[in-house]
């Protein structure tokens, strides 16, 4: 009985000197965030939009056929199609996320991230392009 008894202690002395070891982890927190894709051009899109149509996207403009937010005319539209092969119409330009497409195609070509280039570009060329640069500025 003795003996029963000493490995019951013996037992009871290992569990809980293995008890008082084994304790939860010391971890610091770990935070887990969602990805947010990059968007260089967000404001230049945005500045672009409001300088063109105020952000109109069904905005059209009659004396140069330009169409859409970005008013795009139609020579860009052709000029687009050509180098990407796409067959995007006119009508097509109405949709915020097809004018963009495009803008981006020619703001990539011109920067990048240089916002000044991509906007004179965008407007043309000559010395209305300072004051188009000037207007964009505003909203960056």
């Amino acid at each position: 009985m003795y003996s029963i008894l000493r490995k019951l202690i013996i037992v009871s002395f290992i569990l809980l000197s293995f008890s008082l070891k084994v304790s939860a982890p010391c971890w610091k927190s770990l935070t887990i965030y969602e990805l947010v894709p990059d968007e260089p051009y967000k404001r230049l899109i945005f500045a672009t939009g409001m300088v063109e149509t105020k952000s109109d996207t069904l905005a059209y403009n009659p004396l140069e056929a330009a169409a859409g937010i970005f008013q795009i005319r139609p020579i860009r539209l052709i000029d687009y199609n050509k180098r990407t092969g796409s067959r995007i119409t006119r009508k097509d330009l109405f949709n915020y996320k097809t004018s963009e497409k495009i803008f981006l195609y020619y703001a990539e070509k011109a920067g990048p991230y240089n916002f000044e280039q991509i906007a004179k570009k965008w407007n043309g060329s000559g010395q209305l392009t300072i004051a188009y640069w000037n207007r964009i500025k505003h909203y960056l």
